[in-house]
């Protein structure tokens, strides 16, 4: 297990914590977030990924979605939650469990499509009912973050199981086009991805966008800047990161960072949530893959997610060296 406090200058000092092992569910990571006070609202970056948060601290997180309205405590939120910048954070003596949940397997782990999820986040409350109040009972009479992530996880493992049986699942093809967009960091054409699938562009945009809760081309954008804005996090600079990135120029890659963040490259590097996003989910923000039995373990290439997305008589993408491409 890994802890880090914040270097930055503000008041606040972030205890993030990290289990020690991958989570044993394919499109499953986590971390653990203990902050004193959120001191004049923490603005949330965009991720490819549906986010939930399990609150248990003494105090409840509150999230202003951009449009007057605000979220207290426990809460989902679906893929590109915070997109324009306008959404933050507050709260003080802030404690709770942070999970990213591939879209592939978030509506069954959720018991809602993620494209139920998109726009405004939807209180755990009303999703799980009460079940939301004796998860945030148990995590916060669980005295470890291991023990914390160990029940988060069993939770999950629970709840897909029970899914599984009620077959409901995304269509395969969607999956398989998912991991597609998120192997090719961004970077595969939407027309290609159709043409590979035997879809017209307008059908994989309505099945895509019906399973996922985002249409193809944004879902490429957002895994692009996530790759991009990490990087830049990273102190690579600009031309080099919109040059490899798949962006037109710099000026293209400024004009993605700005309407996803409401922030210039040049100061995102400095938002505290992709500071502490950085050090909590190093195996993904950082790009690179650590090789199991000759390929690749990270949650976005793990082979399980593809067992049910692979399209007929085509084969998975092949990594070489064991590292993402």
């Amino acid at each position: 297990m890994g802890s880090t406090t914040s270097e930055r200058d503000d008041p606040a000092e972030w205890d993030v914590v990290r289990p020690r092992r991958p989570s044993r569910v394919a499109g499953v990571d986590m971390a653990g977030f203990r902050v004193p006070a959120l001191v004049g609202g923490l603005r949330v970056v965009p991720h490819p990924a549906v986010m939930l948060i399990l609150e248990f601290g003494a105090g409840a997180p509150t999230v202003d979605d951009g449009a007057g309205r605000r979220h207290r405590g426990s809460l989902v939120a679906g893929p590109g939650f915070g997109s324009g910048g306008g959404v933050r954070a507050w709260g003080e003596h802030v404690e709770c469990v942070q999970v990213r949940l591939s879209p592939v397997i978030a509506g069954m782990a959720l018991g809602a499509c993620p494209a139920e999820l998109a726009g405004s986040p939807v209180s755990l409350d009303d999703l799980w009912v009460r079940e939301a109040s004796r998860i945030r009972e148990r995590l916060g009479e669980i005295p470890s973050w291991e023990g914390r992530f160990a029940f988060t996880e069993a939770v999950l493992v629970r709840r897909l199981a029970r899914r599984l049986e009620a077959r409901t699942s995304v269509d395969p093809a969607v999956a398989w086009a998912w991991n597609r967009i998120v192997v090719s960091r961004g970077l595969l054409r939407v027309d290609h991805l159709a043409a590979e699938l035997g879809w017209s562009r307008k059908r994989l945009w309505s099945r895509f966008h019906s399973h996922i809760g985002i249409p193809p081309k944004y879902a490429a954008k957002l895994v692009r800047f996530d790759h991009a804005v990490h990087r830049l996090v990273a102190g690579e600079g600009a031309a080099r990161v919109a040059a490899d990135g798949g962006y037109c120029d710099q000026s293209h890659l400024h004009r993605d960072v700005t309407a996803l963040t409401g922030s210039t490259p040049t100061t995102v590097v400095g938002e505290p949530f992709l500071t502490v996003d950085d050090r909590a989910w190093p195996a993904v923000a950082g790009g690179s893959c650590v090789p199991r039995n000759g390929g690749c373990a990270c949650p976005p290439c793990s082979p399980k997610l593809f067992e049910q997305g692979v399209p007929p008589r085509r084969r998975l993408p092949k990594h070489s060296r064991g590292m993402c491409p």
